[in-house]
């Protein structure tokens, strides 16, 4: 039994896909077979998959039932946080999502998932992320302070999410943390942040994200150890699709 992470599938089986780096860029080439193929070859049934956002292009639910099929029929328990281009899901309805798919399909919000003796808490998190003004040496020396301050309250929203699951799990006699979020915990001109500030202050083990995906975005955010929190980054093209194994 292990616990696997992977994020931004970015299926389209029912809807128009307009992203260019999708309709380009080699590591997207076949990227639902290629990502199929190495689940059945990696997990078992035994086994817990949490997909970290942005499932589907679908801007419904009708345009992502496909999408989710798919998700559906990939081994092991699944879980679902959710993405900002998740648009089928509306984080208020969640449990109308869990009463549909039961149940092979875990959508978590404002909640937690159990494995082992563990907590697996998330939200979809937020961070500032431009525009930034650059300087001939590509060296950021401004950015959008009307949008950084728009930014600040998505974040404390998200913030205030995810302490409340933190705090649901420690009522029901949790002491040990596995935090998910889509977005990256830290923009590129942050070193910490209030997502860092909860992950230590919660004693997680690993902070696992999402959102950077593309060669130029790989390393936007905190990667490896960090006061002592493991973060990783598990977005599909930089795991060239393959599950990344977070705990046996």
């Amino acid at each position: 039994m292990s616990l696997y992470a992977i994020g931004d599938l970015h299926l389209h089986f029912n809807s128009p896909l307009k992203a260019k780096a999708q309709l380009h860029d080699p590591l997207w080439k076949d990227h639902e077979k290629r990502f199929k193929e190495n689940c059945a070859n990696l997990l078992s049934e035994n086994d817990t998959l949490v997909l970290v956002g942005d499932h589907s292009w679908g801007k419904n639910l009708d345009e992502c039932q496909a999408d989710l099929a798919y998700i559906r029929n990939l081994p092991g328990r699944k879980i679902l946080t959710r993405g900002n281009h998740d648009m089928f899901w509306d984080a208020s309805k969640t449990g109308r999502l869990n009463e549909q798919f039961k149940p092979e399909l875990n959508f978590l919000q404002d909640g937690y998932e159990v494995y082992g003796d563990y907590a697996l808490i998330a939200t979809k998190g937020y961070t500032f992320e431009g525009p930034y003004y650059l300087d001939e040496k590509n060296q950021v020396i401004g950015y959008d302070r009307e949008k950084a301050q728009h930014a600040e309250k998505l974040v404390e929203r998200e913030a205030g999410r995810i302490i409340r699951s933190f705090e649901k799990a420690r009522a029901d006699g949790y002491g040990k943390f596995i935090m998910f979020l889509h977005y990256p915990p830290t923009n590129i001109m942050e070193g910490s942040s209030v997502f860092t500030d909860i992950a230590e202050s919660y004693d997680v083990k690993e902070v696992i994200y999402a959102h950077c995906h593309g060669y130029q975005r790989f390393h936007d955010s905190i990667q490896g150890e960090f006061h002592g929190i493991n973060y990783r980054l598990v977005s599909g093209d930089y795991l060239g699709w393959v599950p990344e194994k977070i705990l046996d």
